[in-house]
């Protein structure tokens, strides 16, 4: 592994309260595929953390209720054919969700006026459309 996945800043995710499983991947993959698990599931107890700051893990068991079983977040990865390589993506994939779920919501739109000049111009060009269409009527002609 390559070591502690950071969140966002000094919070990372702890060995210790990743579980891991591993099965049988599907799809192609030569003789080898049948004995070996290159499948990985990996779990956080998200609700039962102590690594996360109380702000953020409030934060995001509230965003991630729908993904949560128990409080567990699962992610699973099959993508590669090692294991090895489906650890890693499924633990950075972890992080970045966490790091996602965790971050502080966007600042409110402050809204904008528009300028006075901006929409005279447009009230007179409206006009000008309009009257360019009623000269295309044929009321006059006869």
């Amino acid at each position: 592994m390559a070591g502690p996945y950071v969140i966002r800043g000094s919070v990372s995710l702890p060995e210790a309260e990743l579980t891991w499983r591993f099965s049988r991947s599907s799809g192609p993959g030569g003789q080898h595929v049948n004995t070996s698990d290159s499948q990985v599931e990996l779990r956080f107890d998200l609700a039962g953390t102590e690594a996360l700051p109380p702000v953020w893990k409030e934060r995001a068991l509230q965003r991630l209720a729908g993904r949560l079983v128990d409080g567990v977040v699962v992610v699973r990865s099959s993508e590669h054919r090692s294991q090895w390589r489906n650890r890693e993506s499924a633990a950075v994939r972890l992080a970045s969700l966490l790091a996602e779920a965790t971050a502080p919501p966007p600042r409110p739109r402050k809204p904008t006026r528009i300028p006075r000049g901006i929409n005279e111009r447009r009230l007179q060009e409206k006009k000008q459309r309009a009257q360019t269409k009623r000269g295309r009527s044929g009321r006059d002609w006869t």
